[in-house]
């Protein structure tokens, strides 16, 4: 029986981002699963668009890579999603494999990186490995995609687990609660005189480069600077620490194990 591995990403135009983050998350759950073929999808129609107009490179949706696959002969397809919250994007690549489950003898799909209390506890230790040494008045601020899906109460979660811990950062969202506004605030109330600016996105791309680190007034580095607090941004997406790309490899495997449970 013919065997794949689909990965599934929002995606990103910046070539040397997508080398460093996606490609990497695909290479370590291929080096997971040397048993299978490795295929990718990405679910941003818009960045398949760009892609394929401004460098010729071909990338299917999740529809088009399944199709593909069932039309070459898989039955026995694995895919992983590589969003960080069960939102919108994440919930059009289930609907898509719902859809096809009369294509394969062995469908499975593996969950985003927030999905669990226990993937909350192992990301606080993913992002420990990857935070600079901080100062008693310093602060790490991850910046998340935030969403209108109703899944965007995981920022505010993340943001109060570590609360809780005395954990040295907060997390806030571009395009949803917690805003930067009340971050700042909660910054002032603690006395933080720096603070080191980090994507909580798979990718360090549009969001990262413009609306956290840039020199525009509306950025989250110019407004913490201008509220006082002296700002650095690492670009870095979370596809470049192997601690998370472990989580996702281990989402698969726990995917895999359900479903060889189901059929016994």
């Amino acid at each position: 029986m013919k065997k794949a591995l689909l990965v599934i990403s929002f995606g990103t135009s910046y070539e040397h981002t997508r080398q460093k983050n996606i490609d990497a998350c695909e290479q370590q759950l291929a080096a997971a699963y040397s048993d299978r073929d490795v295929f990718r999808a990405f679910t941003s129609e818009m960045i398949i668009r760009k892609l394929r107009k401004r460098d010729g490179l071909l990338i299917n949706n999740p529809r088009e890579a399944l199709k593909h696959l069932a039309e070459q002969g898989y039955q026995d397809v694995a895919i992983q999603s590589l969003h960080v919250i069960n939102g919108d994007e994440y919930e059009k690549v289930a609907n898509e494999v719902r859809s096809f489950k009369d294509s394969f003898h062995h469908l499975v799909l593996g969950t985003p990186l927030l999905s669990s209390f226990a993937d909350y506890q192992q990301l606080l230790v993913a992002l420990q490995a990857q935070m600079p040494p901080l100062a008693t008045d310093e602060r790490v601020v991850f910046m998340g995609h935030g969403a209108s899906h109703f899944a965007f109460s995981a920022y505010a979660c993340l943001d109060h687990f570590m609360s809780s811990l005395n954990f040295p950062a907060m997390v806030g969202a571009v395009e949803s609660y917690p805003e930067i506004s009340h971050i700042i605030s909660r910054l002032q109330q603690q006395g933080v005189r720096k603070v080191h600016l980090m994507p909580l996105m798979l990718v360090a791309g549009d969001h990262a480069i413009n609306d956290m680190a840039s020199d525009e007034p509306d950025s989250w580095r110019s407004q913490l600077e201008t509220a006082g607090i002296s700002a650095q941004s690492w670009l870095q997406g979370l596809g470049e620490n192997p601690l998370i790309r472990q989580m996702f490899v281990e989402h698969l495997d726990l995917a895999l194990q359900q479903k060889q449970q189901e059929a016994a």
